[in-house]
């Protein structure tokens, strides 16, 4: 038995210690806003917070979470959708197709954490999350405005 603590909860998994905790967390969990992508970290629409920092959870095994440390999802960031990034996500129309934004809006709420106010070439360093629907440009406006509003910082 494996214990994890989601979104404040704690869930006990049985689980191969290399599974990939992006599987124990829609499988057994049950939480299926993180999204698979790709299966080998570059596409980003995997990313989870832990202890608040950006893992790609699809390529990060089970066992390599420490008991203790605390992994949030999207559906943890915020259970009202009033994060800053998501609401300057809707405020801005961001996603076209929508499936790889909980994967950026996990990205943008762990790098404005750590940079409150980054610039446009931290942000475009940073988040290396890929969209098929190419919407970089809104992307990166949207984390401009959850920074600029000076609260993105929380959560």
């Amino acid at each position: 038995m494996i214990r994890l603590n989601v979104n404040g909860s704690v869930h006990e998994v049985e689980a191969e210690p290399d599974t990939p905790l992006l599987w124990v967390i829609r499988e057994q969990v049950g939480l299926t806003g993180t999204k698979y992508g790709c299966g080998i970290a570059q596409c980003g629409a995997c990313t989870v917070h832990l202890d608040g920092q950006a893992v790609r959870a699809c390529s990060l095994p089970v066992s390599a979470v420490e008991a203790g440390q605390k992994i949030v999802t999207i559906e943890g960031l915020s259970p009202d959708r009033s994060h800053p990034v998501q609401r300057a996500w809707a405020e801005l129309d961001v996603p076209q197709c929508g499936f790889c934004q909980s994967g950026m809006i996990m990205a943008a709420a762990a790098l404005l954490r750590q940079t409150p106010k980054p610039s446009e070439a931290e942000i475009r360093r940073e988040v290396t999350n890929i969209c098929r629907c190419g919407t970089y440009n809104r992307v990166l406006a949207g984390i401009t405005l959850a920074a600029e509003r000076g609260e993105a910082g929380r959560g």
